[in-house]
């Protein structure tokens, strides 16, 4: 079965499932007579972020977050501020196809000005993480778990002649990664009956994502119309009901890998 992204995004059009990448908890500090009080759980975190920017060198960033007067917070403390639990990773209400978590600069403090971030995505039979793009960074993707991910991407315009097909597509198998270039459109297929885990590599902090269905059809409906050319079939009257039905992130489709994996919509 030839996988393009355009099936990927009028996939995703027909399902009602979502995840987000979820927020990492704040540490509850347990303070001693030896060891400095944490961070209060009601902190504002705006600030801890005006103070992270504003530090005028690295070490006063790790000091600002990592010690109270000079002295290293010690033992669960200092392990929830230098530690990111992938584990628990939560579907949205009512998604189907898998679960997403992932350590940014605003899930993982720690990493402010580092330059990297990392998702781990858990994807169930027949999953899709959607077409998106990264704004702000490249990612590097190895399958940690399962076999034959499919995976495609379309770079910008100019790689091929115009009719040609420009997408990149092709599959992982387990320890095998492979790369999509910052502002890419890509998406991952798991076309198998076993649950897939990969881990996603990307080098900014706030890589930023934007799912592309969601995007392109929160514009200006005839905008949408005309773009789309298909007046019989989507037009200004039903935008609406269509982009009810599209999921923020993870989908569940493929009619040939659900009869083959005997799961139903």
């Amino acid at each position: 079965m030839q996988f393009t992204i355009t099936k990927a995004v009028f996939a995703a059009l027909a399902l009602g499932s979502a995840v987000h990448a979820l927020p990492q908890a704040q540490p509850s500090p347990t303070p001693n007579s030896a060891v400095p009080a944490a961070p209060a759980a009601a902190e504002d975190q705006s600030q801890l972020f005006r103070d992270l920017f504003t530090a005028p060198t690295a070490i006063k960033r790790f000091q600002r977050l990592l010690t109270q007067g000079q002295t290293l917070f010690t033992g669960e403390t200092l392990r929830k501020l230098i530690v990111f639990d992938f584990n628990g990773a939560v579907p949205a209400a009512g998604s189907k196809g898998g679960a997403t978590k992932a350590a940014t600069i605003e899930t993982f403090p720690i990493l402010t000005d580092l330059g990297i971030s990392t998702t781990l995505g858990f994807l169930e039979p027949c999953g899709i993480n959607t077409p998106h793009v990264h704004p702000r960074a490249t990612e590097f993707l190895t399958l940690v778990e399962g076999a034959n991910l499919k995976f495609g991407y379309v770079l910008e315009n100019g790689l091929v002649k115009p009719g040609e097909n420009p997408e990149v597509a092709g599959y992982l198998n387990q320890y095998q990664g492979t790369v999509f270039a910052q502002g890419s459109i890509h998406y991952q297929f798991n076309d198998n009956c076993e649950n897939a885990v990969f881990v996603a590599v990307l080098n900014s902090e706030d890589p930023g994502t934007n799912q592309v269905a969601q995007g392109f059809f929160a514009l200006n409906a005839q905008v949408v119309n005309a773009t789309l050319g298909f007046p019989k079939s989507i037009d200004g009257k039903n935008i609406e009901e269509f982009r009810k039905l599209i999921p923020a992130n993870l989908a569940q489709d493929m009619d040939v890998c659900l009869a083959k994996c005997n799961k139903t919509y």
